[in-house]
């Protein structure tokens, strides 16, 4: 009878004394170059500070800024994140996962909260763990999103977010997105029709349907049609992809209008500022925060159904190098999402 009674107890102890994980996976890189530089290894699994939320996740995104950093491009990018090789080893912006654990200090988020958002320039969400504050971007991921649309959010979405905001868009105002196809371009046609803008995207011929049903009133397919000589007038012009000449995106501006240059680097931005100078059209360039009041408007905007993100391909972890590859060849429609969980 004694022997029929010990067995349960002694597995229950067992599971009681069993090690938490003490590793994970993460995509890691000692130095820039090429996606081959982006090898996958076990490291240390994170431990949350006392405001701090450690968070497992299900999924994180490959954006443009991500490619830089792991070039170095442009070289300016080294006297920020490292001269000679990179200062933090784990790449990864966005991400999408529940919360595991939290700090003794933390009351805005509880263990097995969803929650998304971005990193805040400490990157690290290229692994299946990582701890971040509670003040930081991050909010309760909507429960009509899944993980890996809701990692595929922050990064085109905060930053359309941003600059629009800063263009003050009136409802019946016309507006043109150049690159409505990218992660920035499809979250800004929709966040201008949010407001009631009268919307132009403009992309290539394979995006053209895509772009409509993202519920631009006219696209513009750029290998048929010059935008800036057609005859049309915007009072606002979005650049989100760095690919159209600042001086057609002047030319399609009515006086007093717009530009928002979302992707710039120096060379445009000495031109759009001159050009604000010289014509007294208003120009907007710089990089785009997170914030945690971006992230709470993309949660408000895509659980009522007017913000969706667009999803090109998704990779595991394993294959984030391939990943890498692909958003450098600049075609990729919407975003491209790394699988964790």
């Amino acid at each position: 009878m004694n022997s029929g009674f010990a067995c349960p107890h002694l597995c229950l102890e067992i599971k009681k004394t069993q090690p938490m994980t003490l590793t994970m996976k993460a995509a890691v890189y000692t130095q820039y170059g090429a996606p081959e530089v982006l090898q996958v290894k076990e490291t240390a699994k994170p431990v949350p500070n006392e405001n701090e939320l450690l968070i497992k996740l299900h999924a994180t995104a490959v954006n443009s800024g991500d490619c830089r950093l792991r070039r170095a491009d442009p070289f300016a990018v080294r006297f920020f994140f490292g001269l000679l090789k990179p200062k933090k080893s784990i790449l990864g912006g966005v991400l999408s996962g529940e919360v595991e654990a939290v700090g003794k200090n933390v009351r805005a988020f509880k263990p097995g909260d969803q929650v998304f958002g971005a990193t805040m320039m400490q990157f690290g969400a290229y692994a299946e763990y990582i701890c971040l504050p509670e003040t930081g971007a991050l909010a309760i991921k909507p429960e009509n999103l899944p993980h890996e649309e809701a990692a595929a959010l922050p990064f085109g979405g905060q930053t359309a977010w941003h600059f629009i905001r800063k263009a003050n868009v009136k409802a019946g105002q016309k507006v043109l997105v150049f690159g409505a196809s990218g992660a920035v371009g499809s979250a800004a046609v929709q966040i201008f029709k949010s407001l009631g803008a009268e919307v132009t995207g403009v992309c290539s011929t394979g995006n053209v349907e895509m772009v409509k049903a993202l519920g631009a009133d006219h696209v513009i397919d750029y290998t048929q049609t010059d935008f800036s000589k057609n005859g049309e007038q915007y009072d606002v012009v979005f650049e989100t992809v760095n690919k159209a000449p600042v001086a057609a995106c002047v030319a399609a501006l009515k006086n007093g209008g717009t530009l928002l240059l979302g992707a710039a680097m120096l060379p445009q931005m000495l031109r759009g500022a001159w050009t604000a100078l010289t014509t007294g059209k208003k120009v907007i360039a710089g990089v785009a925060p997170e914030t945690p009041e971006g992230v709470a408007f993309l949660q408000q905007l895509a659980a009522s159904g007017q913000l969706k993100a667009v999803i090109d391909r998704s990779f595991p972890l394993e294959q984030i190098a391939a990943a890498h590859a692909y958003v450098d060849k600049g075609h990729k429609r919407g975003n491209v999402v790394i699988q964790l969980h």
